[in-house]
């Protein structure tokens, strides 16, 4: 999360950012609080760091299909995908 985006967040009001301020929809500028806008962010930012380490949802799903992880529904059903659509 970037700082304009917890701006966004704790401002419900604000509309647009240019620079360090921040405006309503007609224009009007609205008083926030960088300083806390920016401890959102910093408080967030594992999220941010998590999703460029973790394996992509298609990989990790993949990963729990091979180890017989899903029911047995599920399991039958993405088999049926696959032997629908082989890999060349």
């Amino acid at each position: 999360m970037t700082r304009n985006e917890a701006v966004f967040q704790l401002n419900a009001t604000v509309d647009h950012i240019r620079g360090d301020v921040a405006y309503d929809a007609n224009g009007d500028v609205v008083s926030v609080d960088l300083s806390a806008a920016q401890a959102l962010a910093d408080s967030k930012a594992y999220v941010d760091q998590r999703v460029l380490e973790y394996p992509t949802i298609g990989d990790q799903l993949d990963a729990l299909y091979h180890a017989d992880a899903f029911p047995a529904d599920m399991a039958a059903k993405i088999k049926a995908v696959k032997d629908k659509y082989p890999k060349g």
